[in-house]
């Protein structure tokens, strides 16, 4: 039965066959619908004007094919391939034939792709970049810089220099920085490791924070590299803030070698770094983390180092460094000088020292594990919800210069930061790990000019930091290890200045209070504040009844009967 045609928008049945047409046809007939006139002429006359001015020279017979692509791949298929006459002029004689039509993919479009191929086809790889042929570009490599021939040694300064480092057999160039940095005498630790420096012996040097290291191996390792060459000497240290503060010493007492030296710390981006190693270094001072990016994608090549400097050698293990390390040093010559400098020695790094040193000279100035002779120690009770108001109190009675405060964690920083900032009377600035790079270098920086009168930090601040005229140092909490005590107080007392250092603690941290005063082997002061409205708890009265307490769990009990 035939379908009404008033409800047949085409014609239902073909006039020279008169057999119905079918559905496909009519979709295709559509698809295949000329422009109108008025679009006909609007395209020739834009066709017109490109000619015109010289544009549209690769856009060939536009009016033939109205919708086609207006992109160089399509102008660039449509002049590789067969024009589109012949198609459509088949397509005239067989209307009736759907199975005969062209294969999906010939015509404009060009062979069907694979679909890992589709990134060529335009849109799909953004990240790629494409010449104005349409060839695509290989992604940039990355910069390189020629290697550029090392600069000239500066004069060599006339004396006199102090007679006591120049007695150690330093190069005159060399003296000339520690006679312009001030030094007059060299401390105990750089007078024995020196001498053994220079004569190219392994050192492992221990001695108490705040005496000088950074200038016991970096004196004579300036003086052993002489003129300006190639990369001869590497330092690496566990943070960004000791490898630059490492960079600022060498620079100051090298003034006059002309040796150069290069930080290279993550958190920052790799461009200047990468470029200062490819045109050339004298001494890269690293944390090993990024040191290990450009050995990787082979912008630095370790096979020249003569002298490995590890510095705070407890501090790289402790942070999870010890497999960074192992593999830098595994890709440094078996013939270079190691050496090891640290406030602490503790067992654990021995089995590295005795990896990576070769009949090691050991220098250990006092006991390695005390802290300076010139800082006072005194432990303050109270009860762990009243340790803020306490602080407080603390600082209100005490007169300080500048003030260290150390805490066990970032968010405990933020915190104790945020209270102090709001309370109003004392300029403040906070250090850790999450903050970002630059913020960190503005904090210390604020601290040590004196903008800052305190700073609130973690343990990152606490190791080899060299910040002159700290007066007191104030651990908020009782550090989980007794070496990061050393450590937190070596920021007072430093060069033979007196300091304080305060620890506010409660009855939880009893065992921690006992292994510090166990291993600087003294006892340290008691104190309370007078006026303070302390709440009860043990430690107050009966610290030997707050550690059976602690120990045993009973003592409350006992109380209540």
């Amino acid at each position: 039965m035939e379908r009404p045609p008033a409800f047949h928008p085409m014609p239902k049945q073909d006039p020279r066959t008169n057999e119905p047409k079918p559905d496909h046809h009519v979709a295709r007939m559509v698809a295949h619908k000329q422009p109108s006139l008025i679009r006909r002429l609007g395209a020739g006359l834009k066709t017109g004007l490109k000619k015109l001015v010289g544009m549209g020279g690769k856009k060939k017979d536009k009016d033939a094919a109205p919708h086609k692509p207006k992109t160089e791949h399509a102008a660039r298929t449509a002049e590789q391939k067969p024009a589109r006459a012949k198609p459509q002029a088949e397509h005239a004689k067989k209307p009736h034939a759907p199975k005969e039509r062209a294969p999906r993919g010939e015509g404009d479009r060009g062979p069907r792709r694979e679909r890992g191929e589709r990134g060529e086809r335009g849109g799909r790889d953004r990240g790629r970049e494409r010449r104005r042929d349409g060839e695509e570009r290989e992604p940039k490599p990355t910069t390189r810089f020629a290697p550029e021939p090392p600069p000239p040694a500066p004069p060599v300064p006339q004396g006199p220099f102090p007679e006591a480092f120049e007695a150690l057999g330093l190069s005159p160039a060399v003296l000339g920085g520690v006679r312009d940095m001030g030094y007059a005498t060299p401390t105990n630790i750089q007078a024995q490791a020196i001498p053994l420096v220079i004569s190219g012996k392994d050192v492992i040097g221990a001695s108490q924070t705040g005496t000088g290291k950074t200038a016991a191996f970096g004196l004579p390792t300036l003086s052993n590299l002489g003129a300006p060459g190639r990369l001869r000497c590497l330092i690496l240290e566990p943070t960004r803030e000791l490898a630059a503060q490492v960079v600022e010493m060498f620079e100051k007492l090298g003034a006059h070698t002309g040796l150069r030296t290069l930080l290279v710390h993550g958190g920052v981006g790799y461009g200047k770094q990468r470029e200062g190693l490819e045109k050339g270094v004298d001494i890269v001072v690293a944390t090993p983390g990024r040191l290990l990016d450009f050995m990787q994608d082979g912008t630095v090549s370790l096979s020249t180092i003569e002298v490995l400097v590890l510095d705070e050698v407890d501090r790289m293990l402790d942070m999870g460094f010890l497999p960074d390390v192992r593999r830098i040093v595994e890709k440094t010559p078996a013939t270079r000088q190691t050496l090891f400098f640290s406030a602490t020695m503790p067992p654990q790094i021995k089995s590295l020292a005795d990896w990576a040193l070769r009949e090691p000279v050991s220098v250990q100035i006092g006991i390695s594990f005390s802290p300076a002779e010139t800082v006072s120690h005194y432990l303050y009770p109270v009860a762990g919800e009243q340790r803020e108001d306490l602080l407080f109190a603390i600082l209100k009675q005490t007169h300080f210069n500048s003030v260290m405060i150390f805490t066990r964690t970032k968010m405990q920083a933020d915190k104790l930061y945020a209270s102090i900032k709001q309370n109003g009377e004392y300029k403040v600035a906070v250090m850790h790990g999450d903050i970002p790079q630059r913020d960190r270098e503005k904090a210390l920086k604020d601290f040590r000019s004196g903008e800052c009168e305190m700073i609130v930090a973690t343990d990152l601040a606490a190791r080899g930091l060299d910040i002159s005229g700290v007066t007191h140092v104030i651990n908020f909490c009782v550090p989980d290890n007794p070496e990061d005590y050393v450590h937190r107080i070596g920021r007072t007392g430093r060069a033979q200045k007196e300091g304080d250092a305060f620890t506010l603690f409660s009855a939880d941290e009893m065992k921690q209070v006992e292994s510090i005063e166990l291993l600087i082997k003294r006892k340290i002061e008691r104190r309370k504040v007078e006026g303070f409205p302390y709440k009860y708890t043990s430690i107050l009265d009966d610290e030997s009844h707050a550690r059976s307490v602690m120990r045993t769990g009973r003592g409350t009990v006992r109380r209540r009967r």
